[in-house]
């Protein structure tokens, strides 16, 4: 993750929202592809840069619902079959476990699935494939589409682009502590070692006054 954000800090913000939308959507449609590292990704590059984090949610919530919805036609068209058939030539993915915890998940919670699904990689991958598999009538299925996409990417973005500007903060007036903690302890530690310094020179005075008078004895 490391990689992708050094390289995603290198492109203009525009492609930023680009990126985002198009590798949300691809994995929507049924590709696997990091897009909620994509996400997380551009939400923390937003933070303290010209990076615009509603445009980065509004990029990952367009790219969420287009390619949900392609998926959606993509199952509709080619059934369980052209999934089964997916599952042989991705079995990481999408093999035969796969599907069967994807249709449980669709016979439990119905078009609801699709929003959860949102929230769960799996899920994410299969969910518009599935619902259009399956023939969820697309209205229902547009619906728990485009409000799971929103909360999702308006979520992420913005939780990780708060959490991320308090930290700054916080860090920021912790190094302003620091530095006033280091300063009065530099303080103190010059004031003790002053003292201990003169009391030493003192009892070494009153020690030499002292021989004098008993070699004088």
């Amino acid at each position: 993750m490391h990689f992708i954000e050094e390289w995603m800090g290198t492109l203009s913000p525009v492609w930023i929202y680009l990126l985002v939308g198009g590798v949300i959507g691809v994995e929507s449609m049924g590709i696997p592809l990091p897009g909620e590292v994509t996400l997380v990704t551009a939400s923390l590059l937003s933070i303290g840069t010209k990076i615009n984090p509603w445009l980065v949610a509004g990029s990952a919530s367009v790219g969420a619902i287009i390619g949900d919805s392609i998926g959606y036609y993509i199952g509709r068209r080619g059934g369980r079959r052209l999934l089964e058939r997916f599952g042989r030539r991705f079995p990481k993915h999408f093999g035969p476990a796969h599907l069967a915890k994807a249709e449980r998940a669709f016979q439990r919670w119905g078009v609801w699935a699709v929003f959860f699904g949102r929230f769960i990689a799996l899920l994410r991958i299969l969910a518009g494939p599935l619902a259009g598999a399956l023939h969820v009538p697309y209205g229902r299925f547009l619906a728990a589409n485009a409000l799971g996409g929103l909360t999702w990417a308006f979520g992420t973005v913005f939780a990780i682009y708060s959490i991320g500007r308090v930290a700054e903060k916080w860090l920021k007036d912790f190094s302003w502590i620091a530095l006033v903690a280091a300063v009065v302890a530099g303080l103190a530690t010059t004031f003790y070692l002053r003292r201990k310094a003169a009391a030493e020179a003192k009892a070494l005075r009153e020690e030499a006054e002292k021989e004098p008078a008993a070699a004088h004895d």
